[in-house]
């Protein structure tokens, strides 16, 4: 049974998340706390695979942040402080401390401040294609085209994944898993479906973090943390092992034929690189039996 939750973030903005270890086990404790945050434009259900295959040994939780999903949609903040005391106050208000955060893109980046600003309630992090570079104001300008390029409303699901896995003009090649991950950001309303987030709340989202570099923060992250890229991702080799060697307890992870989704794209190779570094770097297996 996965168990729907509420979590009341930064400005008592309500946050949604579901518990996919609800029921894992009946006689005890569900095991070490795991932390699942989506990227920009994302959103929990996104993390379902990996929050299922976590769940017979781990209190897998996965967050709607706030602007995505079924969390509130406020005009604001949505700044870097907001996403982190709302991180914080998930993990404190579920009693996961001390928890693994396992980051998807912008949710690596909250993942890993986190880690810096309160070891105390974080054992491990998992930080899946986030870049620690700046990106640049271009970065910005671009994505603002690329939303005005979206043929909305679409008239049916079909459409959604026909364009974002086919059609879309800026994506080269196009990658049909990226389908499949947006038709779960859409929703259906009188005239088609539109996606379940304001676009100008995601433009809010990415102006705190790309005009600055992340690398001061790495370096204070003091609990194992894991980088991994898709080989074909945003997140290039170089800068993913200068990641690692900033990290005082970095290890580097690449899965191949995946690009910036790759916890969509290559489940299984995902989920084998999770569960290695759960179970041999960061948090211990739940004991079974005598010992």
């Amino acid at each position: 049974m996965i168990r729907r939750i509420e979590v009341t973030g930064a400005g008592s903005v309500r946050l949604a998340a579901w518990d996919y270890a609800a029921d894992a086990k009946e006689d005890g404790p569900a095991g070490p706390g795991v932390l699942l945050l989506h990227g920009l434009m994302g959103r929990a259900s996104h993390w379902a695979g990996t929050a299922r295959r976590l769940a017979p040994r781990y209190r897998a939780i996965a967050l709607d942040q706030r602007g995505h999903g079924r969390s509130d949609k406020p005009e604001g903040p949505y700044s870097r402080e907001a996403y982190l005391a709302d991180a914080e106050a998930a993990v404190e208000q579920l009693g996961l401390a001390p928890v693994t955060l396992v980051g998807h893109s912008m949710g690596g980046l909250t993942a890993w401040q986190l880690a810096a600003r309160r070891p105390d309630l974080v054992r491990a992090v998992i930080v899946c294609d986030m870049r620690a570079a700046a990106l640049g104001e271009a970065s910005q300008h671009d994505w603002e085209s690329w939303f005005e390029s979206w043929p909305l409303p679409f008239a049916s699901l079909a459409d959604v994944r026909k364009w974002f896995g086919e059609d879309d003009p800026w994506v080269d090649p196009p990658r049909p898993a990226r389908g499949d991950f947006y038709t779960e950001i859409m929703e259906e309303r009188g005239d088609g479906w539109r996606p379940v987030f304001a676009r100008r709340h995601m433009l809010r989202s990415r102006a705190p973090w790309i005009l600055d570099a992340h690398w001061e923060e790495l370096t204070q992250v003091r609990c194992p943390a894991l980088v991994v890229r898709g080989l074909e991702g945003e997140l290039g080799r170089a800068e993913a092992q200068e990641m690692v060697r900033v990290l005082p307890r970095g290890s580097y992870a690449e899965i191949p034929d995946a690009g910036h989704l790759l916890h969509w794209e290559q489940p299984a190779a995902w989920y084998e690189t999770v569960e290695r570094f759960l179970e041999e770097s960061a948090i211990p297996r739940q004991r079974t039996g005598t010992t």
